[in-house]
């Protein structure tokens, strides 16, 4: 066995073995270390956020959400309405333990442009220092934290399948042109295929065998061979107007593999038809023959109805699943139910959510009573060289980053 590689398993035997990978109920979440990979889900109540730590400290923001929409069908502000959803998301990475002196995001990834994704501006919404755009969401962390490299779905022309001119976009692409003149952010359209858009930027020699694989975006998905790609959704030419694609069909996905961890996020893609849908639809089946098995597998659409389809399931087969849920429909009982069947694919998995309502714990009943966990900050901690992981569960109600429970290790496949 060669030096090298003798080396890095004693490394990373040392650091599996330390304080860090090693976490108590009641204790504060430990620092990241090298060597580990952190997936922070951050729990506002307004949509989707997660931070993630590569092995080499390269960070990445995907999604910033910030849902305008209110009443009981929606959860509340976490941990309280005395800041904004954009505000709590850059108190979370700027308090968390370890990463207290950030100030900037290597990567930031945008998986499409719904508010709870992206935030919303209304005529009311604060403007930012430079009174050039409105503050929600992406646009809100963007005014604490200087953003390196924006990656979307959109970029340059945000005209696919029609142009996107609400005043929500209007103002994203001012906050991208006062970002790209003062900050000298870095922009980029999605590429899918690729392996070497989203990288280690700090240490990459040392950790080989990480990797972020653009998987799919705006029905372009890859093959699974080299970076070949193939578009599944048809020319917009042969279709009218009202059968384009959804903005949800038209989300990123990627996959994520640290030595044997495999990790999915498909944005809000689609794979369970409505009567009469054409197959084309379904994004998820050709996704999943693209992405193959996975440790980790965060819900399609937050387990939205349309989502989660039984082959997609069972060619990714998970150990864990986690939703990011903010509303009674995440996930739907047959979501749930095809989740947690032997018969899609066999052997253990744990559900995780981050905020289940109790009027969707009225609906679906026993079903949820075999979540894990159904309230809280979900982050996924893998040991150094991705052989093994934990699920910790961080108290949402304060900013404490107090574990509440823990789960694992598991080990990677």
């Amino acid at each position: 066995m060669k030096l090298k590689k003798i080396v890095k398993i004693l490394f990373g035997i040392l650091l599996v073995s330390t304080p860090s990978f090693s976490q108590n109920i009641g204790d504060v979440i430990s620092p990241w270390k090298t060597g580990e990979l952190d997936i922070h889900f951050i729990n506002t109540g307004k949509g989707e956020a997660c931070f993630y730590i590569f092995p080499d400290g390269t960070t990445m923001l995907v999604d910033a959400g910030a849902t305008s929409r209110t009443g009981r069908r929606v959860t509340e502000i976490r941990p309280d309405s005395s800041h904004t959803p954009g505000e709590w998301i850059v108190r979370y990475l700027k308090n968390l333990p370890g990463n207290e002196s950030i100030s900037f995001l290597d990567y930031v990834l945008l998986t499409h442009f719904h508010d709870d994704h992206i935030g919303r501006v209304t005529e009311n919404s604060t403007y930012s220092s430079s009174k050039m755009y409105q503050l929600s969401g992406v646009t809100q962390v963007g005014e604490d934290l200087i953003m390196k490299k924006i990656i979307d779905r959109g970029w340059p022309d945000y005209d696919y399948p029609y142009p996107l001119e609400n005043h929500n976009m209007t103002n994203y692409q001012a906050f991208l042109k006062w970002q790209i003149a003062n900050n000298q952010t870095v922009v980029e359209h999605f590429k899918p295929g690729r392996d070497d858009q989203i990288v280690l930027v700090n240490r990459p020699e040392e950790f080989n065998d990480f990797e972020i694989r653009n998987i799919a975006v705006n029905g372009v998905i890859w093959t699974g061979v080299d970076s070949e790609t193939r578009n599944h959704f048809p020319a917009l030419e042969d279709i009218g107007p009202d059968e384009f694609p959804s903005e949800n069909m038209c989300s990123i996905a990627f996959r994520l593999s640290y030595g044997k961890f495999d990790f999915f996020n498909g944005g809000d893609i689609t794979g369970v038809l409505d009567d009469g849908a054409p197959l084309w639809h379904d994004v998820e089946t050709p996704v999943a023959r693209a992405v193959g098995p996975v440790e980790v597998n965060v819900l399609n659409h937050h387990g939205y109805l349309d989502t989660e389809n039984a082959f997609f399931l069972s060619a990714l087969r998970p150990q864990v699943h986690i939703i990011q849920a903010w509303s009674p429909s995440h996930p739907s009982p047959r979501v749930l139910r095809r989740l947690l069947s032997e018969k899609i694919y066999p052997g253990p998995r744990d559900i995780f959510a981050t905020n289940i309502m109790e009027a969707n714990k009225i609906v679906i009943g026993s079903g949820l009573e075999k979540l894990k966990s159904d309230q809280g900050h979900v982050v996924v901690r893998v040991a150094p060289t991705g052989s093994t992981f934990k699920v910790i569960i961080l108290d949402d109600s304060t900013e404490s980053y107090r574990i509440k429970d823990v789960f694992g290790p598991y080990e990677s496949k």
